[in-house]
Protein backbone atom coordinates (compact mmCIF):
# COMPACT_ATOMS: atom_id res chain seq x y z
CA UNK A 1 0.00 0.00 0.00
CA UNK A 2 1.93 3.05 -1.61
CA UNK A 3 -1.05 5.65 -1.78
CA UNK A 4 -3.84 5.86 1.21
CA UNK A 5 -5.80 8.27 -1.24
CA UNK A 6 -8.99 6.99 -1.22
CA UNK A 7 -8.66 4.18 1.09
CA UNK A 8 -10.86 2.54 3.12
CA UNK A 9 -9.27 3.22 7.26
CA UNK A 10 -10.66 0.93 9.80
CA UNK A 11 -9.87 2.46 13.32
CA UNK A 12 -11.20 1.00 16.82
CA UNK A 13 -10.83 3.09 19.59
CA UNK A 14 -10.68 6.15 17.68
CA UNK A 15 -12.64 8.39 20.62
CA UNK A 16 -9.27 9.69 22.09
CA UNK A 17 -5.52 9.27 22.01
CA UNK A 18 -3.20 7.49 19.20
CA UNK A 19 -6.86 6.47 17.51
CA UNK A 20 -7.61 9.78 17.11
CA UNK A 21 -4.68 11.30 15.96
CA UNK A 22 -4.53 8.36 13.72
CA UNK A 23 -7.46 9.40 12.32
CA UNK A 24 -6.95 12.90 11.54
CA UNK A 25 -3.47 11.29 10.32
CA UNK A 26 -5.17 9.48 7.58
CA UNK A 27 -8.00 11.85 6.74
CA UNK A 28 -5.01 14.09 6.15
CA UNK A 29 -3.52 10.98 3.48
CA UNK A 30 -7.54 11.39 2.03
CA UNK A 31 -8.68 8.01 3.13
CA UNK A 32 -12.12 7.49 4.11
CA UNK A 33 -12.47 6.32 7.47
CA UNK A 34 -14.34 4.34 9.56
CA UNK A 35 -13.85 4.23 13.17
CA UNK A 36 -15.56 3.31 16.38
CA UNK A 37 -15.35 4.06 20.06
CA UNK A 38 -17.47 2.87 23.49
CA UNK A 39 -17.08 6.69 24.07
CA UNK A 40 -19.78 8.19 21.13
CA UNK A 41 -18.74 12.09 22.29
CA UNK A 42 -15.56 11.58 22.03
CA UNK A 43 -15.87 9.71 18.81
CA UNK A 44 -17.86 12.89 17.47
CA UNK A 45 -15.15 15.10 18.48
CA UNK A 46 -12.71 12.66 16.38
CA UNK A 47 -14.75 13.14 13.42
CA UNK A 48 -15.52 16.69 14.10
CA UNK A 49 -11.39 17.03 14.19
CA UNK A 50 -10.75 15.10 10.76
CA UNK A 51 -12.35 17.93 8.07
CA UNK A 52 -14.41 17.40 5.50
CA UNK A 53 -13.01 13.55 4.79
CA UNK A 54 -15.83 11.20 4.26
CA UNK A 55 -15.74 10.24 7.69
CA UNK A 56 -18.52 7.75 9.55
CA UNK A 57 -18.72 6.65 13.28
CA UNK A 58 -20.08 3.41 14.76
CA UNK A 59 -20.04 2.60 18.57
CA UNK A 60 -18.71 -0.59 18.92
CA UNK A 61 -17.91 -2.73 22.38
CA UNK A 62 -14.59 -4.75 20.85
CA UNK A 63 -15.01 -7.26 23.78
CA UNK A 64 -18.03 -8.49 22.12
CA UNK A 65 -16.97 -10.71 19.25
CA UNK A 66 -20.29 -10.85 17.83
CA UNK A 67 -20.52 -6.98 18.01
CA UNK A 68 -17.19 -6.92 16.08
CA UNK A 69 -18.40 -9.35 12.85
CA UNK A 70 -21.56 -7.17 12.61
CA UNK A 71 -19.59 -4.22 12.32
CA UNK A 72 -17.15 -5.76 9.74
CA UNK A 73 -20.08 -6.76 7.38
CA UNK A 74 -21.43 -2.89 8.13
CA UNK A 75 -18.55 -1.64 7.21
CA UNK A 76 -17.97 -3.39 4.07
CA UNK A 77 -21.18 -2.33 3.22
CA UNK A 78 -21.02 1.36 3.71
CA UNK A 79 -17.91 1.58 2.10
CA UNK A 80 -18.37 -1.13 -0.78
CA UNK A 81 -14.30 -1.78 0.33
CA UNK A 82 -12.09 -2.04 3.22
CA UNK A 83 -8.57 -1.40 2.60
CA UNK A 84 -6.75 -0.70 6.03
CA UNK A 85 -7.88 -2.13 9.49
CA UNK A 86 -6.05 -0.79 12.47
CA UNK A 87 -6.86 -2.71 15.96
CA UNK A 88 -5.97 -0.05 18.49
CA UNK A 89 -8.58 0.01 20.52
CA UNK A 90 -7.11 -1.05 24.71
CA UNK A 91 -7.38 -0.55 28.13
CA UNK A 92 -4.75 -1.23 30.81
CA UNK A 93 -4.86 -2.73 34.11
CA UNK A 94 -1.67 -2.43 37.64
CA UNK A 95 -1.91 -5.11 39.89
CA UNK A 96 0.03 -8.19 40.42
CA UNK A 97 -0.76 -11.89 39.94
CA UNK A 98 -1.85 -12.30 43.45
CA UNK A 99 -3.65 -9.43 43.57
CA UNK A 100 -5.59 -8.94 40.54
CA UNK A 101 -9.56 -10.32 39.84
CA UNK A 102 -10.58 -13.07 37.19
CA UNK A 103 -12.77 -10.35 36.42
CA UNK A 104 -10.21 -7.88 35.79
CA UNK A 105 -8.05 -10.54 34.14
CA UNK A 106 -10.89 -11.23 31.21
CA UNK A 107 -11.53 -7.77 30.87
CA UNK A 108 -7.71 -7.11 29.84
CA UNK A 109 -8.07 -10.09 27.65
CA UNK A 110 -11.17 -9.34 25.65
CA UNK A 111 -10.50 -6.23 24.63
CA UNK A 112 -6.50 -5.73 24.46
CA UNK A 113 -6.07 -9.34 22.82
CA UNK A 114 -9.63 -10.65 21.67
CA UNK A 115 -10.81 -7.12 20.34
CA UNK A 116 -7.88 -7.25 18.22
CA UNK A 117 -7.99 -11.20 17.45
CA UNK A 118 -11.43 -10.94 16.20
CA UNK A 119 -11.29 -7.58 14.64
CA UNK A 120 -8.32 -9.01 12.50
CA UNK A 121 -10.34 -12.33 11.63
CA UNK A 122 -13.83 -10.16 10.84
CA UNK A 123 -12.43 -8.13 8.59
CA UNK A 124 -9.70 -10.51 6.71
CA UNK A 125 -11.77 -11.19 4.31
CA UNK A 126 -12.71 -7.64 2.86
CA UNK A 127 -9.51 -7.10 3.15
CA UNK A 128 -8.35 -10.15 1.02
CA UNK A 129 -11.53 -8.85 -1.46
CA UNK A 130 -10.11 -5.17 -2.31
CA UNK A 131 -6.63 -6.71 -3.46
CA UNK A 132 -4.75 -4.25 -1.47
CA UNK A 133 -4.94 -4.55 2.17
CA UNK A 134 -3.27 -4.66 5.43
CA UNK A 135 -3.46 -4.98 8.88
CA UNK A 136 -2.50 -3.54 11.69
CA UNK A 137 -2.45 -4.45 15.22
CA UNK A 138 -1.21 -2.29 18.31
CA UNK A 139 0.71 -4.56 20.84
CA UNK A 140 3.24 -2.59 23.07
CA UNK A 141 6.47 -2.12 24.33
CA UNK A 142 4.81 -4.37 26.85
CA UNK A 143 4.37 -7.33 24.10
CA UNK A 144 8.70 -6.73 23.80
CA UNK A 145 9.45 -7.20 27.74
CA UNK A 146 7.44 -8.47 31.02
CA UNK A 147 6.81 -6.15 33.68
CA UNK A 148 5.99 -6.38 37.28
CA UNK A 149 2.30 -5.63 38.22
CA UNK A 150 1.39 -6.19 34.31
CA UNK A 151 1.14 -9.93 33.84
CA UNK A 152 -2.07 -9.11 32.71
CA UNK A 153 -1.65 -6.28 30.28
CA UNK A 154 1.65 -8.28 29.06
CA UNK A 155 -0.29 -11.47 28.29
CA UNK A 156 -2.62 -9.93 25.94
CA UNK A 157 0.18 -7.58 23.91
CA UNK A 158 2.66 -10.57 23.97
CA UNK A 159 -0.22 -12.42 22.39
CA UNK A 160 -0.90 -9.94 19.78
CA UNK A 161 2.40 -10.19 18.98
CA UNK A 162 2.67 -13.70 18.09
CA UNK A 163 -0.94 -13.67 16.54
CA UNK A 164 0.00 -10.91 14.28
CA UNK A 165 3.74 -12.24 13.63
CA UNK A 166 2.08 -15.81 12.54
CA UNK A 167 -0.63 -13.96 10.16
CA UNK A 168 2.08 -11.66 8.64
CA UNK A 169 3.96 -14.97 7.81
CA UNK A 170 0.58 -16.81 6.42
CA UNK A 171 -0.37 -13.87 4.07
CA UNK A 172 3.35 -14.10 2.61
CA UNK A 173 3.07 -17.83 1.86
CA UNK A 174 -0.51 -17.85 0.72
CA UNK A 175 0.13 -14.55 -1.43
CA UNK A 176 -2.82 -12.98 -0.24
CA UNK A 177 -3.24 -9.13 -1.17
CA UNK A 178 -3.02 -8.10 3.11
CA UNK A 179 0.13 -6.90 4.94
CA UNK A 180 0.04 -7.54 8.01
CA UNK A 181 1.84 -4.81 10.80
CA UNK A 182 2.55 -5.21 15.01
CA UNK A 183 2.90 -1.65 16.53
CA UNK A 184 4.88 -1.38 19.77
CA UNK A 185 4.64 1.73 20.89
CA UNK A 186 6.22 2.96 24.17
CA UNK A 187 5.13 5.34 26.66
CA UNK A 188 2.19 7.82 24.77
CA UNK A 189 0.95 10.83 26.35
CA UNK A 190 -2.68 9.57 26.46
CA UNK A 191 -5.30 8.85 28.62
CA UNK A 192 -5.16 4.89 29.05
CA UNK A 193 -3.24 5.15 32.48
CA UNK A 194 -5.33 7.25 34.04
CA UNK A 195 -7.99 5.17 32.69
CA UNK A 196 -6.84 2.55 34.01
CA UNK A 197 -8.24 -0.36 36.81
CA UNK A 198 -5.67 -0.33 39.68
CA UNK A 199 -5.17 -3.43 42.34
CA UNK A 200 -6.76 -2.50 45.74
CA UNK A 201 -3.27 -2.01 46.92
CA UNK A 202 -1.72 -0.17 44.52
CA UNK A 203 -1.25 3.98 44.57
CA UNK A 204 -3.34 4.70 41.91
CA UNK A 205 -2.16 7.97 42.12
CA UNK A 206 1.62 7.65 42.34
CA UNK A 207 1.85 5.35 39.14
CA UNK A 208 -0.33 7.99 37.33
CA UNK A 209 1.83 10.87 38.13
CA UNK A 210 4.71 8.29 37.13
CA UNK A 211 3.66 7.51 33.67
CA UNK A 212 2.85 10.71 32.84
CA UNK A 213 6.94 11.16 33.21
CA UNK A 214 7.82 8.29 31.67
CA UNK A 215 5.57 9.28 28.48
CA UNK A 216 7.94 10.93 25.92
CA UNK A 217 5.90 10.66 22.55
CA UNK A 218 2.65 12.54 21.25
CA UNK A 219 -0.54 10.85 19.87
CA UNK A 220 0.47 13.06 16.94
CA UNK A 221 3.57 12.04 16.53
CA UNK A 222 2.75 8.12 17.30
CA UNK A 223 -0.26 8.31 14.68
CA UNK A 224 2.62 9.69 12.31
CA UNK A 225 5.33 6.87 12.69
CA UNK A 226 2.43 4.46 12.74
CA UNK A 227 1.70 5.44 8.92
CA UNK A 228 5.13 5.99 7.93
CA UNK A 229 5.21 2.21 9.15
CA UNK A 230 2.59 1.41 7.24
CA UNK A 231 3.76 2.93 3.82
CA UNK A 232 6.62 0.99 4.47
CA UNK A 233 5.00 -2.00 4.93
CA UNK A 234 7.24 -2.98 8.43
CA UNK A 235 6.73 -6.00 10.07
CA UNK A 236 7.32 -4.06 13.52
CA UNK A 237 6.83 -0.61 14.12
CA UNK A 238 8.44 0.71 17.24
CA UNK A 239 6.94 4.56 18.69
CA UNK A 240 8.92 6.42 20.51
CA UNK A 241 12.42 6.73 22.02
CA UNK A 242 11.86 4.10 24.41
CA UNK A 243 10.27 1.30 21.81
CA UNK A 244 13.71 1.71 20.62
CA UNK A 245 15.39 1.20 23.53
CA UNK A 246 13.21 -1.64 25.03
CA UNK A 247 13.65 -3.63 21.99
CA UNK A 248 17.63 -3.03 21.82
CA UNK A 249 17.63 -3.90 25.32
CA UNK A 250 15.75 -7.13 24.91
CA UNK A 251 17.49 -8.48 21.41
CA UNK A 252 20.80 -7.68 23.46
CA UNK A 253 20.53 -9.00 26.81
CA UNK A 254 17.52 -11.60 26.13
CA UNK A 255 15.98 -13.18 29.41
CA UNK A 256 18.75 -11.26 31.19
CA UNK A 257 17.00 -8.00 30.91
CA UNK A 258 14.94 -9.11 33.54
CA UNK A 259 17.10 -7.92 36.77
CA UNK A 260 17.34 -4.44 35.27
CA UNK A 261 13.67 -4.29 35.57
CA UNK A 262 13.60 -5.30 39.31
CA UNK A 263 15.65 -3.22 39.59
CA UNK A 264 14.05 -0.12 38.48
CA UNK A 265 10.65 -1.34 39.80
CA UNK A 266 11.73 -2.01 43.01
CA UNK A 267 12.31 1.53 43.35
CA UNK A 268 8.93 2.75 41.12
CA UNK A 269 6.63 0.45 42.25
CA UNK A 270 7.45 -1.39 45.70
CA UNK A 271 8.36 1.48 47.65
Amino acid sequence: MKDLHNKVAVVTGAGSGIGRALAKALAARGCRLALSDVNEAGLSETAEQCGANEVRCYTLDVSSRDAIYAHADQVAKDFGQVNLVINNAGVALSASVREMTDEDFKWVMDIDFWGVAHGTRAFLPHLIASGDGHVVNISSVFGLIGVPKQSAYNAAKFAVRGFTESLRQEMKLEEQPVAVSCVHPGGIRTNIANAARMGKSENAEAQRKGFDKLAMTTPAKAAETIVKGILRDESRILVGPDAWGIDALNRVLGAAYQPLVQRFSRKSLYN
